[in-house]
């Protein structure tokens, strides 16, 4: 009947679900940090390599004091 697809339509959806659910577990691993940053775009690049040069971790945001005076 219908309902004999249930099961294998569970285990699809589930093992799709793996890589979405999975990078922040690997992100955690790998840089110790869970979060992640959208790189699709020049102007979010561009924003992370700011981060990473005003105060060393592109996941905290900077406030005015990391920006120099001169």
């Amino acid at each position: 009947m219908w309902w004999e697809i249930l099961p294998s339509f569970g285990i699809l959806v589930g093992l799709m679900a793996i890589p979405q659910y999975g990078t922040f577990y690997l992100h955690k691993a790998v840089l110790d940090n869970g979060y992640r940053r959208d790189m699709s775009s020049r102007w979010d690049r561009n924003l992370y390599t700011r981060d990473r040069r005003l105060c060393g971790d592109p996941y905290k945001t900077p406030g005015l004091e990391a920006i120099p005076d001169n």
